[in-house]
């Protein structure tokens, strides 16, 4: 998923200032995987992870190391994209920073090592669930790339394919609308948006997750063209991670304008335990009821930043004092609100650098279960390793 939003620095400058910057992008959240069908023998080759889906699979925001208000050189370290005299996006996300899909290097993954000898993502930031679909039946190309699934076709052939994870879903939802319509609420009309957004998210629910059901049937049929049999390979659908937290676990006050011009986080309290508490774990019961229609694994990740989420009480920004930490810093990247430039505004409420090493550690984890649907969580106050699955029913 992803997001459109602006960033900070002087905390004086009006609502209005701050609303000219904010633009709505896609967004990505949500998750899916799959299986195979027919009975060929498998195709010979190096063994493969696969990655497809949007924004939160593609590893948008794996440029950052945590948030820093320095706006200058490295920003206190967690710039990864800094050469030493200017910034080279290419560092992280390569070839695909010109398109927009930002595949990063840390990207979910790339970050699970225990998989695959390769790893290869296929997920594009902003796209949606007909991004997916072969283009025989209905896909539609993205950003000059052919349908997801047809990618996968070539993939298949050249590789034995052992897992296929996928995150799609949020920007058939409009995550990106809800995000912006929230923040707008909060910094100009001072009124809570979660009943008419509630209404909006219901309204493309089901539609959504047709999409959702739909991709795991085309990532299958391609693999039975293969030539794969289901017990050739694993398919993992999975969740997206809060990238808030409740009200009760923000560091600033709902009232004035730290939330918004120091934290990156400009929700109000009951908006923020909406997010939380309900539109967070509406979205992955849903998909964890197509998963289980679809015969797949599921993957629920809502609560695996908890504690590191943008503004969490147990977290803290990085600064000259308080270096880039997996076990202190945030592990969302801010709601940029566009007054300073400091990347890009798409990266906005995405895993950063530590969540995508962290969502990879989920990955490695859920590998070694061969059935079955788990929760992963993290161990507060440790990094990525610290990661830990529950069984979920």
């Amino acid at each position: 998923m992803l997001v459109e939003t602006c960033h900070k620095s002087a905390a004086g400058r009006s609502a209005r200032s701050l609303l000219a910057a904010l633009l709505a992008v896609p967004l990505a959240a949500a998750g899916l995987s799959v299986f195979a069908a027919p009975a060929a023998a498998a195709p010979a080759g190096p063994t493969a992870s696969v990655s497809m889906g949007d924004s939160y699979m593609s590893g948008e925001a794996g440029r950052w190391k945590g948030n820093s208000l320095t706006t200058s050189g490295s920003r206190d370290g967690t710039d990864r994209a800094w050469t030493g005299s200017g910034y080279d996006p290419t560092r992280v996300y390569g070839s695909t920073y010109a398109s927009g899909c930002d595949r990063s290097d840390s990207a979910e993954v790339n970050s699970a090592t225990s998989v695959a000898q390769t790893r290869i993502n296929l997920a594009c930031s902003g796209a949606v669930t007909a991004n997916v679909f072969r283009a025989s039946n209905g896909g539609q190309a993205f950003k000059g790339e052919a349908p997801q699934a047809d990618q996968l076709a070539a993939v298949a052939a050249a590789n034995k394919v052992k897992l296929i994870t996928l995150s799609i879903g949020g920007n058939d939802l409009g995550f990106a609308d809800v995000i912006s319509t929230c923040v707008q609420d909060y910094l100009v009309w001072y009124s809570y948006c979660n009943d008419d957004q509630q209404a909006a998210v219901d309204g493309k629910m089901n539609a959504a997750m047709d999409g959702v059901a739909k991709s795991i049937d085309e990532i299958r049929a391609v693999m039975s063209g293969a030539g794969y049999a289901a017990a050739d390979y694993r398919v993992v659908l999975q969740s997206a991670p809060s990238p808030t937290p409740r009200a009760a676990d923000n560091r600033y006050s709902e009232s004035g304008w730290a939330r918004a011009n120091t934290g990156g986080c400009p929700l109000w309290d009951g908006d923020a335990n909406w997010a939380r508490d309900s539109l967070v774990p509406q979205i992955s019961n849903r998909l964890a009821g197509v998963a289980a229609a679809k015969g797949v694994q599921f993957l629920d990740l809502g609560d695996a930043f908890d504690g590191h989420e943008v503004c969490a009480k147990a977290a803290k920004q990085v600064s000259a004092s308080a270096p880039p930490s997996g076990a202190t810093s945030e592990w969302m990247r801010w709601l940029d609100m566009g007054w300073t430039t400091q990347g890009n505004r798409q990266e906005s409420m995405h895993p950063n650098y530590f969540g995508q090493l962290a969502l990879g550690r989920c990955i490695d984890l859920l590998y070694a279960k061969p059935s079955g649907n788990f929760t992963c969580r993290n161990t507060a106050g440790q990094d990525h390793n610290g990661m830990f699955l529950t069984g979920r029913p």
